[in-house]
């Protein structure tokens, strides 16, 4: 899973000079959302695939110890047990890729999912999240904590000032110190697309952090005002794919920020078998963040199963 080789002052040379041709990405973008999604059975099959890509995620203000059980818990058993037996889907392990929690909660997720003998790993974000605007020192002792505290996953934010001014050797040096902090847990570096302001420089930014050593790139905190969009993870599929071709490294796609219906997960897992192939539709290459996307998910399996939309109070969060 990991990609861990240093990149070269020529390489970094070379980023800085890449240019994207907006309109066929846009073009592209629209012809991905104008296909025929998965039907029937098929669709099931398909949003069961879904789930075990979900990062579950809780990273509000008021996030508390019992509300991180829950999410432990619904991570664990997503789909109610009797929908999954009647799609014959009961024994085969259905739960999510992982929880993503602050790290000042991994302790907390990491208790829960204990007691429950639950092997599903635990997502931390960290390096000043969102902003990533503290301290250097800070943010690096931030990730050890969480390392400490028991995550094996990190999603670290870059310091956007840097993609912003050009300044891709030193976004590359700081994202190096995040991956040595990080040590055997896999890292996620969220880019905030957002924040980027061009698609060239949405290209740069997935570069340097695959060649600083990113297990996987993420569109965005959730936090910024534009999110995960497609013409933005078609510049960041390319990136994946030309690193692969000049590297042999496969790194992992994380879009993250306002992914709330089973439809757009349809897109999103459409997205990635065309752009990447079969091969990176699994929770080790391609993971969605959310914390409301299960809820539909398990709305629209309930329908196909029953034949009728459940009530809110049928499909509680845990």
């Amino acid at each position: 899973m990991s990609s861990r080789n240093p990149g070269t002052a020529f390489d970094l040379e070379w980023v800085s000079r890449v240019r994207v041709n907006t309109q066929a990405v846009l073009k592209r973008a629209q012809s991905i959302q104008g296909q025929k999604l998965p039907k029937k059975q098929w669709q099931s099959a398909w949003l069961l695939k879904a789930v075990t890509c979900i990062d579950l995620t809780t990273l509000s203000g008021d996030d508390t110890p019992s509300n991180v059980h829950r999410l432990c818990m619904k991570a664990i058993q997503p789909v109610r047990h009797d929908l999954l037996r009647k799609m014959d889907m009961h024994d085969k392990g259905i739960s999510t890729a992982a929880v993503c929690v602050y790290p000042s909660r991994v302790a907390d997720a990491v208790r829960s999912l204990k007691a429950a003998n639950s092997s599903i790993p635990v997502a931390s974000v960290a390096t000043g999240f969102p902003a990533g605007q503290t301290p250097l020192e800070s943010r690096l002792q931030e990730v050890r904590s969480a390392v400490n505290d028991g995550a094996t996953e990190i999603d670290i934010v870059i310091n956007r000032m840097l993609a912003l001014t050009g300044q891709w050797e030193a976004m590359f040096n700081e994202i190096r110190l995040f991956r040595e902090a990080c040590g055997d847990a896999h890292m996620k570096t969220i880019l905030a697309v957002g924040e980027l302001e061009t698609l060239s420089n949405v290209y740069k930014a997935s570069m340097v952090a695959m060649m600083a050593g990113s297990d996987f790139i993420k569109t965005s905190t959730g936090k910024e005002a534009v999110n995960a969009t497609y013409p933005v993870a078609i510049v960041m599929l390319r990136a994946i794919r030309d690193y692969f071709l000049c590297t042999g490294h496969k790194v992992g796609f994380k879009p993250a920020g306002g992914i709330r219906t089973a439809q757009e997960s349809l897109v999103w897992l459409t997205l990635i078998k065309e752009e990447l192939g079969s091969e990176w539709l699994h929770p080790h290459l391609f993971r969605l963040g959310a914390s409301s996307l299960l809820a539909d998910i398990e709305r629209q399996i309930y329908h196909e199963v029953t034949g009728q939309y459940a009530a809110l109070h049928e499909l509680p969060m845990a």
